[in-house]
């Protein structure tokens, strides 16, 4: 009898398929690392970038910079105006529309109603049934604890109307010291 020889795991041959896949998973990897790195500059670069252009619009240069007298005087008038835009949106606007809600008004319509922050002052815009109905008006505006100089601008008697109402214009000093701090 012969003698067996059992080969129980062949023997790998490299072919040429082979090699190809392994070259090109080579490629393939290197690729990705180059283009990896590429990306990274790239990234690098526009957060420079970036930086530059936000020290930019905020003015900061790196370095301290002395202001000249005419920016520092500009400086102080911003800064002044925020401070009297910060005034006016801390008025107690709730005790105005209170005010102004509580009132008898049976003979008056509220037309329109606009402050003006910089001269600290309302202008109210109203209509009356007759003249003695907007003098009474006028008269409990300057009563009130919110408002102060009461003036009547213009008033007109729409003579078209059957009722003949009285349309007018008030102004009045609503003061920054009424203002929370």
């Amino acid at each position: 009898m012969r003698a067996l020889t059992l080969d129980f795991q062949p023997r790998r041959r490299s072919g040429p398929l082979g090699w190809s896949l392994l070259a090109g998973g080579v490629v393939l990897v290197v690729t990705c690392f180059v283009a990896q790195q590429h990306v990274a500059e790239q990234t690098s670069q526009q957060q420079g970038h970036l930086q530059s252009a936000q020290r930019e619009l905020t003015g900061d240069t790196g370095s301290k910079v002395t202001l000249s007298p005419a920016e520092t005087r500009e400086q102080a008038q911003n800064l002044a105006e925020m401070r009297k835009v910060s005034q006016q949106l801390r008025r107690p606007w709730e005790r105005l529309f209170a005010m102004l809600e509580a009132m008898p008004r049976d003979n008056i319509a509220l037309l329109t109603l606009t402050p003006d922050a910089r001269k600290g002052q309302v202008r109210i815009s109203a209509e009356a049934r007759d003249l003695e109905a907007m003098l009474d008006f006028h008269r409990r505006l300057e009563a009130s604890d919110e408002l102060s100089d009461v003036s009547l601008l213009s008033h007109e008697i729409v003579v078209k109307s059957p009722e003949q109402p009285v349309q007018f214009n008030l102004s009045a000093s609503w003061e920054i010291g009424d203002a929370n701090p």
